[in-house]
């Protein structure tokens, strides 16, 4: 299948005009089958060369400054420095300080987060399901700026496309995993299940180590077939990416 234009999705965010990011959908790669098109997960069945093609769209389309990061994503709450990735490794988050370092996340309803500082000097990419939410990993990477001398009142974070609570139906099993300040996000549906809200859950998360302005949380990957990747949905099916980096 030939590359159409790819589409983007840019956070609507006030951050610092030297932070540039972008969140993709699936449409415009040459993927074939239940990744059409623009799928960019290595681990997913599609064809290899299919996935190298559509990366290299992807660092065309952005008119990125070096590959990105990639990492190989565990659902845990382990974040590594983006400079020091040079393969795959176990980590759910990455920052960096270093102008033209590309931090990605990859994801298929799990929900990506970017954060920045007010003054553009470092950024991070953490992916938000809910065994990572549970296990800290967005604390995880506030904790990775406040060792660097940023405090969490100084950072912003922008939720992007996720599977939305309608769809998002959970069992006893996750929900004993929560804590009590995170019930906010649940709505019971029968006496055994329940509805969770990751972008909410993120948020309480979030408020918690006070970081207040966020932003985004407005695309339901299940809902949109056209536009995005869903695992719930589908199954076997491609992954989207979410990226940040400074120029």
């Amino acid at each position: 299948m030939a590359a159409a234009g790819i589409e983007l999705i840019r956070p609507d965010w006030p951050a610092p005009a030297r932070v540039h990011a972008a969140s993709t959908t699936r449409i415009g790669g040459v993927s074939d089958g239940p990744y059409v098109s623009l799928n960019l997960g290595t681990q997913v069945g599609d064809d290899p060369q299919a996935v190298a093609r559509n990366r290299a769209l992807l660092e065309r389309a952005l008119a990125l400054p070096a590959p990105p990061r990639w990492l190989d994503q565990v659902h845990g709450a382990a974040v590594v420095a983006a400079d020091a990735v040079n393969a795959p490794v176990a980590a759910d988050a990455s920052f960096t300080s270093t102008a033209g370092t590309v931090c990605v996340i990859q994801t298929a309803d799990c929900l990506p987060v970017l954060f920045t500082d007010r003054a553009g000097g470092q950024v991070a990419a953490a992916h938000g399901g809910w065994r990572g939410l549970v296990a800290g990993v967005l604390e995880q990477t506030i904790d990775a700026f406040a060792v660097r001398g940023v405090a969490p009142d100084r950072l912003m974070a922008w939720l992007g496309p996720a599977i939305g609570p309608a769809a998002y139906e959970v069992d006893a099993a996750v929900v004993n995993g929560l804590r009590d300040g995170d019930t906010a996000a649940l709505t019971r549906t029968d006496a055994t299940h329940w509805q969770l809200d990751l972008t909410t859950l993120a948020r309480l998360r979030l408020a918690t180590r006070g970081v207040t302005d966020v932003f985004g949380g407005d695309f339901c990957t299940h809902a949109d077939s056209r536009r995005f990747f869903s695992y719930r949905r589908d199954g076997t099916c491609g992954r989207q990416a979410t990226l940040i980096w400074i120029e």
